[in-house]
């Protein structure tokens, strides 16, 4: 992301300037999850980042705004992390395919036309397994759809990819569990609020996290952050709209925040806004690979927050699916639809 120029820079065009501030991430844990962040520590140690590990002596003593009330152990990454601007992130992307010969056109899909085949399990069970051959669109301003003719789908639809794979009547015609093969993603709304401070931290603010689930980042230089928690279970807001809840800002978020910055407990919402996670019910975990009743559709979804930070490494890993058959850089397998079939879930500790 430093040096980002360096690989998708496009010939004529302005520099890419992703606003991308290096800043260390701060994990704070309590005495229950502290084994957790240790476990984390080490996993990234063996793989080569730069982290340390901070006693609660060493964090009052980096980082004195912060009230240690509650931490029992925090994690700082030392080099290679910090934050970006997403959307000049996605449009270099973009324009640097379209450099190199891909057509984009933006529509709607509104159905599939397929060939099917039944195939019978080894329990009786009968499944419908489907190759696309058709995806209907329907173009902006258009009444009516056009069939594309295709080879291969990818559906990287987000939030709503599981509509997606519904439209293909997915799990129709099963004897016994007819959810088996439904993409278990689904739209969840989150809020992200910034916040001015002007006596908050400054340059040394790192990317916090805390074991309560809040987050706070600083936003430029101008006293301005931005942050935010994930709703509990059943609190999911309505995802009808994207309409901010500020009372959620005011009862869930600003405590928190007040109680381990407590400079916070004096500040100004200068701005809201709200999106969907393409959010995985199943273990919140991404998705990644060939649908298995579709055989010519490749997942990459359910991301539940993070697919910004996986993306690079999974436009790679689909490209070297379809092309090769396989993963060549890195082995993705274990993120494949089985293991919802297998009901294994890959849950992750310790995140946001």
């Amino acid at each position: 992301m430093k040096n980002i120029n360096e690989h998708l820079h496009v010939l004529n065009e302005d520099p890419i300037d992703l606003q991308f501030n290096h800043s260390g991430y701060l994990f704070l844990a309590s005495e229950a999850s502290a084994h957790i962040l240790e476990q984390n520590y080490a996993v990234q140690k063996e793989f080569g980042a730069e982290v340390t590990l901070l006693s609660l002596t060493q964090l009052k003593e980096r980082f004195p705004c912060l009230n240690t009330d509650g931490v029992a152990l925090a994690s700082l990454g030392l080099e290679n992390e910090g934050w970006f601007d997403p959307w000049t992130l996605l449009n270099a992307f973009r324009r640097k395919a379209m450099s190199m010969g891909v057509y984009q056109c933006f529509g709607e899909v509104t159905g599939f036309r397929c060939w099917t085949q039944n195939a019978e399990t080894m329990d009786g069970d009968l499944l419908n397994l489907k190759r696309i051959k058709y995806v209907n669109v329907q173009m902006p301003n258009s009444l009516e759809y056009q069939p594309v003719e295709c080879a291969v789908v990818v559906n990287a639809a987000g939030a709503s990819s599981g509509k997606i794979v519904d439209m293909l009547g997915i799990g129709r015609g099963m004897k016994n569990d007819e959810a088996a093969f439904r993409l278990p993603v689904e739209p969840r709304k989150r809020y992200i609020y910034v916040v001015r401070c002007p006596d908050g931290p400054g340059l040394e603010c790192p990317f916090l996290i805390d074991y309560s689930g809040f987050y706070l980042r600083r936003e430029g230089l101008g006293g301005n952050y931005i942050t935010g928690i994930s709703p509990e279970e059943n609190e999911e807001p309505d995802c009808s709209n994207l309409d901010v809840d500020h009372e959620f800002f005011q009862e869930k978020v600003w405590p928190l925040l007040a109680h381990r910055l407590p400079a916070f407990e004096s500040l100004k919402v200068s701005g809201a806004w709200a999106g969907f996670y393409d959010y995985n019910t199943f273990d919140q975990n991404g998705i990644v690979g060939l649908h298995p009743l579709v055989n010519n559709m490749y997942l990459a979804t359910g991301f539940s927050g993070h697919g910004l930070q996986h993306s690079p490494a999974v436009g790679r890993a689909v490209a070297e699916l379809i092309l090769d058959g396989g993963f060549k850089t890195i082995d993705l397998s274990s993120f494949d639809f089985r293991r919802i079939l297998y009901q294994e879930p890959m849950l992750e500790r310790n995140i946001v």
